[in-house]
């Protein structure tokens, strides 16, 4: 059951974890290249996320720069959009992409959109699983406790499936972008493929983070499994 210098059941991680090493340099490719590209329209990414939030009836929502690079978030408890330097300040379509679809998200929890309720609401379960689903496995693996393997596994679970409804509210935020961007004359012609392009590669690094819980509670079934046999 004991393995001093290797874990066979890694392996169900290796490609969760070269998918999520891809979809990294994905996104940071992508938008490195198109963050040197100005969109036609010289707006920068603060300026674009104002105009779009005033024209949905969220001038109460507030925009902040914050110094962390890629650090772009809306946050639903205080109403505030936060943008890096990068995207706040600049007028590139990868500044305009991203502030569009942090936009989205305010939209989103304005419109009350069900999959982002559902994971505002899985919030607390998966902070306290991603916390102590590990220790708690892992005592129970060690001790042979088969009750606690299966409290870390339920409570990995529920970080599991905080990523998994994670998914069609980043996809959903990225359609709202684009769309608002097309309509509103922000980004035109060719600008919003190349502003696709940057949500699509960000978008990776979501369904990348995803495999890579769900490998790891594979993993967990794996070894209870193992050591139930012993």
């Amino acid at each position: 059951m004991f393995y001093p210098y290797f874990d066979p059941t890694y392996i169900i991680l290796l490609p969760a974890i070269l998918f999520a090493l891809f979809a990294q340099s994905m996104v940071q490719t992508t938008f490195n290249k198109y963050q040197r590209v100005r969109a036609y329209s010289g707006m920068t990414g603060a300026m674009v996320a104002r105009n779009l939030l005033n024209s949905h009836g969220l001038s109460n929502v507030r925009i902040e720069m914050t110094n962390r690079r890629l650090g772009d978030h809306y946050d639903p408890r205080s109403k505030v959009l936060r943008l890096s330097p990068e995207v706040y300040q600049s007028t590139s379509i990868a500044a305009l992409g991203v502030a569009a679809h942090e936009t989205g998200h305010a939209l989103q929890h304005a419109n009350e959109y069900i999959p982002l309720n559902v994971r505002n609401s899985l919030v607390p379960a998966a902070n306290l699983g991603s916390t102590l689903a590990m220790p708690l496995f892992f005592i129970g693996l060690i001790f042979a406790q088969q009750s606690l393997m299966q409290i870390g596994i339920i409570a990995f679970s529920a970080a599991v499936l905080f990523q998994v409804v994670t998914l069609p509210v980043e996809f959903n935020a990225s359609r709202r972008a684009l769309v608002m961007l097309k309509d509103s004359g922000y980004l035109v012609n060719n600008e919003v493929r190349q502003a696709k392009s940057v949500l699509t590669a960000a978008a990776l690094t979501y369904v990348a983070a995803t495999a890579v819980a769900v490998m790891h509670l594979i993993r967990l079934l794996v070894l209870r499994g193992m050591r139930r046999d012993d």
